[in-house]
């Protein structure tokens, strides 16, 4: 059966695409250069790098109803929509790497039909869209994007975990080169969500995504930055929390954590890494909240230590036991989790770890198996210091209060006066 739809990049962007095209009815191919991806999708299994949400029985499900998956770059030439969702990551110069989303281009490019409408989801720079996959996609075809092929942006706004707002109820903001193009993208996302909101252009398509990801992460370093200021001069931040959500206007709640993880990592687009220039300052708001956060996880060894010390013990040879080693409560996905910095510090300092999540049969930490507490309760019992680092729902932190000898909870979780808070 021929496909109608090309997800390109089968990660944690494009398998849930591809996942709501198919119940969509939509015949949908997905395009992966990784051959491991590919076979486990074709046997029916999650492969490595999933998303949250996708099991191997939707999997199934999506290939019963005609999904393939594909490392053939042929497959791209025989479809009306063609959707990049490949990975983006910060480099260590702190600037995204568009290693993968060029690639994309690339492979595509040299299959593209006229009237095809390319979209791009990636996490990116405003103007990608524009002055870096329009000529890869022009030079590669020979076509011209808003007169021969249409070419969008479209940021995209997966929130793994969120059991109330999915892909199909959350408005798809879309910004196409031309209207035309636009209208096509809305065409195409009309047919798997209930809103598509019209953009003036990819610029201001790109621009939504880099504000929605640094909001989220200057929010959170203002909550973090006020929990080290509330246990420094003996406020309850959460007694705090607590009151201020009540005002019904002019204020929105972000909880402190031991760190910010996850996929939407900050972007400053100061760094215009792909055009070899910098605009010449940075967004300060982002650099600061980036500074902030990045702090937390030796705040929480401060923390962590402090404590032990108090109870007469030291970090080195102390038994700990980290919960919860995922970016996010209730789902595997470790992506920038601060567990790993943490944990690295700990042993660093001599301490003896184990861990817990139910979304983590294994962790390796500094190329090391940490052991899996196969029992919970009893592991925290035998712990010297027990530290929540994310809240999983089937966590009972009352009973592991009564149990641990001594509980950090870093996500303000458990009762007041069950353990001691971030």
């Amino acid at each position: 059966m021929p496909a109608d739809l090309a997800v390109i990049g089968l990660g944690h962007l494009g398998l849930p695409l591809a996942q709501a095209a198919t119940a969509a009815a939509i015949p949908t191919v997905g395009y992966d250069t990784d051959a491991r991806t590919v076979a486990e999708l074709r046997a029916g299994r999650v492969p490595p790098e999933g998303a949250d949400g996708i099991t191997a029985g939707l999997i199934r499900r999506m290939i019963s109803a005609g999904f393939r998956a594909t490392t053939e770059d042929a497959e791209l030439g025989r479809v009306r929509t063609a959707v990049i969702c490949a990975p983006t990551r910060l480099g260590e110069d702190r600037a995204l790497d568009l290693g993968a989303v060029v690639s994309a281009a690339r492979a595509l490019a040299a299959r593209l039909r006229p009237h095809t409408t390319v979209i791009l989801e990636s996490p990116v720079y405003p103007g990608t869209t524009e002055d870096l996959i329009r000529p890869l996609l022009e030079s590669g075809s020979g076509l011209r994007a808003g007169q021969d092929f249409h070419l969008a942006y479209s940021p995209s706004r997966l929130d793994p975990g969120n059991r109330r707002h999915g892909l199909a109820n959350t408005p798809k903001v879309i910004g196409g080169l031309t209207p035309a193009c636009t209208e096509a993208a809305a065409a195409f996302y009309g047919r798997v969500c209930e809103k598509v909101v019209r953009a003036r252009g990819p610029r201001e398509a790109e621009a939504v995504k880099v504000l929605e990801t640094n909001y989220r992460h200057v929010n959170i370093a203002l909550a973090n930055e006020m929990a080290v200021f509330c246990h420094d001069i003996g406020v309850d931040l959460w007694d705090v929390l607590r009151c201020a959500e009540t005002k019904p206007f002019g204020f929105q709640a972000f909880r402190p954590g031991p760190g910010v993880g996850g996929h939407g990592v900050p972007i400053d687009p100061n760094y215009l890494s792909y055009k070899g220039r910098s605009l010449g300052y940075p967004l300060r708001m982002v650099e600061l909240a980036q500074e902030v956060n990045g702090r937390m996880p030796r705040y929480v060894i401060q923390r962590c230590a402090t404590l032990l010390n108090e109870h007469g013990k030291s970090a080195r040879g102390a038994r700990v036991l980290l919960l919860g080693v995922s970016y996010k409560a209730d789902v595997g996905d470790q992506e920038g989790s601060p567990a790993r910095e943490i944990a690295s510090r700990l042993m660093e300092m001599g301490a003896l770890l184990s861990y817990h999540d139910p979304y983590a049969a294994q962790w390796r930490v500094m190329g090391q198996p940490v052991p899996r507490a196969d029992c919970l309760y009893e592991a925290a019992a035998a712990a010297d210091l027990t530290v929540l680092l994310q809240h999983h729902r089937t966590y009972d932190l009352q009973g592991l209060a009564v149990k641990a000898q001594l509980l950090l909870d870093t996500r303000g979780a458990s009762p007041t006066g069950a353990a001691h808070r971030l």
